[in-house]
């Protein structure tokens, strides 16, 4: 078991070593760059520019900004933001509380709906409602996420106006304005009423694919003999589903929600900047409008760690939900 951890360590780090690496390049081939923004500005001279692009290390070869950029990465120094001029990982962790929120609340959408709605459609197949529960799937995975949540601020935000439109926190909510009883959850209606349209929008997406992969599987394992055993004993239908035929079919679903993990890490994209939410998906797509290289790195290769964590585990996890599957490295 040893050696293979160690082998499986290795190969991650040489993926990691690739990631950065083609990630590296391709933001060197992209057009403009971060002495782009300075080339706008009129008042700007071209020995000042030369002066930033000393200072910020760009005049330097690329292969030798690499293996600078490798080098301090390696001891967990990230670089400092072309932007801001402030520490990569200092801008990534004030992001981090933001993103882990609407990470916990858009996963558990995402499979309190999925893998209920997957048990039902394989267990009642070819049923009305297994239509139904199909097509509103297949709807979900083709609706665009921007379309939905602009549905969703129009309907539940200015028609309605049951929740705000976008941001993360009233400007004017103040926690001292209520008595210490009330305070803290004062403090989580503030926080989850800006949290629940990005959520339910983050969720859903995934709640689509999910729920098709947990009825594929679901209806492959209620085909095998054992299940049909089980039920010729006599064991009922609910222990012969919950019992013998789920805990054989999460497997596959793990492996899906594992390699989606890091994208609820992350956070959409297009959902954290529709809303205005502050985290790592908004951060990462005002660094490309901002060219700000060190921060795309630094989410990057912080994204990619998260995948390879999130692979291993998984395997892990095979194990403990079927004992027959042993971790191999």
């Amino acid at each position: 078991m040893g050696k293979k951890l160690i082998k499986r360590l290795g190969l991650s780090l040489i993926t990691l070593f690739l990631i950065s690496l083609i990630s590296f390049a391709l933001m060197q081939l992209a057009p403009g760059g971060p002495m782009a923004v300075y080339a706008e500005n009129p008042k700007i001279t071209k020995a000042d520019r030369a002066r930033i692009a000393h200072r910020l290390g760009l005049d330097k070869p690329k292969h030798i900004q690499y293996i600078i950029w490798m080098k301090n990465m390696s001891h967990g120094d990230f670089g400092n933001s072309y932007k801001t001029g402030r520490p990569v990982l200092l801008e990534i962790n004030e992001r981090i509380p933001a993103t882990l929120k609407l990470m916990l609340l858009s996963f558990l959408i995402s499979i309190s709906i999925a893998i209920p709605i997957g048990i039902y459609s394989a267990t009642h197949r070819n049923s009305w409602a297994d239509y139904l529960l199909t097509t509103g799937s297949f709807f979900g995975l083709s609706m665009p996420t921007f379309w939905f949540g602009l549905i969703l601020i129009y309907l539940l935000a200015l028609t309605l106006q049951w929740l705000p439109a976008g941001g993360y926190l009233t400007p004017w909510f103040s926690a001292e304005d209520f008595s210490i009883w009330v305070r803290p959850w004062a403090v989580f209606w503030e926080h989850f009423r800006f949290m629940i349209m990005p959520a339910i929008v983050l969720g859903l997406a995934n709640t689509a694919s999910w729920s098709r992969y947990m009825r594929s599987s679901m209806l492959e394992i209620v085909n095998q003999d054992y299940i049909r055993t089980a039920r010729a004993k006599g064991v009922t239908e609910k222990l012969v589903i919950f019992k013998h035929a789920l805990r054989n079919a999460l497997p596959p679903i793990v492996t899906v929600m594992a390699l989606d993990l890091p994208a609820f890490f992350g956070g959409a994209i297009i959902t954290e900047k529709l809303f205005a939410w502050p985290g790592m998906g908004r951060l990462f797509i005002d660094s490309v409008f901002g060219r700000d290289y060190q921060i795309l790195m630094g989410i990057t290769v912080i994204t990619a760690v998260l995948v390879i964590i999130s692979n291993f585990f998984a395997d892990i996890l095979y194990s403990i939900l079927d004992p027959r599957v042993k971790y191999e490295g």
